[in-house]
């Protein structure tokens, strides 16, 4: 049982982590810039939020969830912010010739760790579609059963995990191709993509929006 509970949580964590957003993005941007290494730390950082939904999931903290849903309106503001400020840097800092990076330290990787763990702690549609997968799968934890619920939760970080660093190393694989002028470019298009993210939340927030979509 817990064997399969743990299957099932990786491929829930695969499937929410998958969907490009601006998470893959700025994944694909620092393996590009910084190496593999930035770029699949970046991927922990949302790896461990998407655990923290495993875990509200496994342990059944139904309180959490319908915290997380009745205040999504908050939640979509600082999630559109956060994304808008973070593309802003993105496209505003050029990157480092190849050969003439700095060296990584614990503020760097606290940053890229951090910054990619609010992004995805506040992306709504993250917090929407999570209940979603776990049912799907039908990864339901007995109740008071401690070694599924972990079994589930370490599926979690495992699947959501196993998805950045496939995407960092794919991202690796092209690293030698581009030159400082298309690192210029990547640079800028991931910086635009993450405000363009970060503005489709805050327009969710609108009455248009709840209009048409059902927001």
């Amino acid at each position: 049982m817990e064997l399969i509970l743990f299957f099932k949580g990786m491929f829930c964590g695969f499937v929410i982590a998958a969907p490009v957003g601006p998470v893959g993005v700025l994944c694909v941007k620092r393996t590009l810039q910084l190496g593999l290494m930035v770029g699949f730390l970046s991927g922990l950082g949302a790896a461990t939020a998407d655990t923290i939904f495993g875990f509200v999931a496994a342990f059944g903290l139904h309180f959490v969830a319908e915290f997380m849903l009745n205040n999504s309106h908050w939640i979509r503001l600082v999630g559109g912010i956060l994304m808008i400020g973070i593309g802003i840097y993105e496209l505003l800092t050029p990157p480092k010739e190849k050969g003439r990076r700095k060296p990584i330290t614990i503020n760097g990787m606290a940053g890229w760790y951090g910054s990619t763990f609010l992004l995805t702690i506040t992306n709504p549609i993250t917090i929407i579609s999570f209940g979603a997968v776990f049912v799907v799968a039908e990864a339901v934890v007995s109740e008071g059963d401690l070694g599924a619920a972990w079994s589930l939760i370490a599926g979690v970080f495992l699947g959501s995990a196993l998805w950045f660093f496939s995407l960092a190393g794919f991202s690796r694989l092209f690293h030698h191709m581009i030159d400082v002028k298309g690192l210029r470019v990547v640079s800028r298009a991931s910086g635009v993509l993450v405000i363009i993210f970060g503005v489709v939340v805050l327009l969710s927030l609108t009455d248009f929006a709840r209009r048409t979509f059902g927001y």
